[in-house]
């Protein structure tokens, strides 16, 4: 009958469990496979499969006693890591949607709405689109590849049982999610402008023929000029697309000391 150690198993869970705990916590929140679309056993056989091929290329691990407080608060720690790896990601997405929002209320089509089903939140047609094209050019750019890169480069700059993040890695968290709303207004600034001169342009003819009904004439009009723009920059968004995703890994790199 097999017997095993208590070395033994703290051994297997220190080479095994801590990596799968930053790896998982990355697979948990991370675009496109964290999602909802995504069943959790197919997340679950990704992080092991991932796991399993990175272990014999990681440093050695610290070995505490497999039961003991401070063998949690490594698991914990470590999934720690791999969600705010996966979060940074998911807030580049975020702001495509976040800009999508702001196009769609100057457009008249904040009305158009659907559901998410990889949040399972109902949000505007034109963020759902803009969505589906980041999450195309992601995975087109290799994106997900990069991102596991990253996490395993992590394990060599930033060791398991080592600490976390300090107070200045926390705040250029913060400054991160501040971005994201900058760069959303910045990609949607082109539309905005461009309807805010069509909206000038119906005040004048309200001023210069009253009689018009401007609100059953501007209303179509407005939707139809909002989509044009949107098709002209479909092509500059996706440029701006990679361009961030290029600032984005340059900073996670920077963020796990890399």
């Amino acid at each position: 009958m097999l017997e095993f150690t208590d070395l033994e198993v703290g051994h297997w869970i220190s080479r095994y469990i801590y990596p799968f705990a930053r790896i998982s916590g990355l697979f948990m929140v991370m675009p496109l496979l964290g999602t909802r679309m995504v069943p959790q056993q197919i997340r679950l056989l990704l992080a092991v499969a991932v796991t399993l091929a990175v272990v014999p290329i990681l440093p050695p691990m610290p070995a505490p006693d497999a039961l003991s407080l401070a063998s949690m608060v490594i698991i914990l720690n470590q999934l720690l890591i791999g969600i705010v790896l996966g979060f940074v990601v998911e807030l580049l997405s975020q702001v495509f949607v976040l800009a999508g929002q702001l196009i769609a209320m100057q457009t008249g089509l904040g009305i158009a709405t659907t559901v998410d089903p990889s949040q399972g939140a109902s949000v505007v047609v034109i963020s759902q689109w803009l969505l589906f094209m980041v999450g195309l050019i992601f995975l087109s750019l290799n994106g997900h590849l990069t991102l596991i890169e990253v996490l395993v480069q992590s394990f060599f700059t930033m060791p398991i049982g080592t600490g976390g993040w300090t107070a200045d890695d926390l705040g250029s968290l913060v400054y991160w999610a501040a971005w994201m709303f900058s760069a959303a207004l910045v990609i949607s600034l082109p539309a905005l402008t461009a309807l805010l001169i069509v909206n000038l342009a119906f005040g004048v003819m309200t001023r210069a023929a009253p009689q018009l009904n401007i609100f059953a004439l501007g209303f179509p009009v407005t939707m139809i000029i909002g989509l044009f723009i949107l098709w002209l920059t479909m092509t500059d968004m996706a440029l701006v697309y990679q361009q961030y995703m290029e600032h984005l890994f340059t900073f996670t790199r920077k963020l796990i000391k890399g």
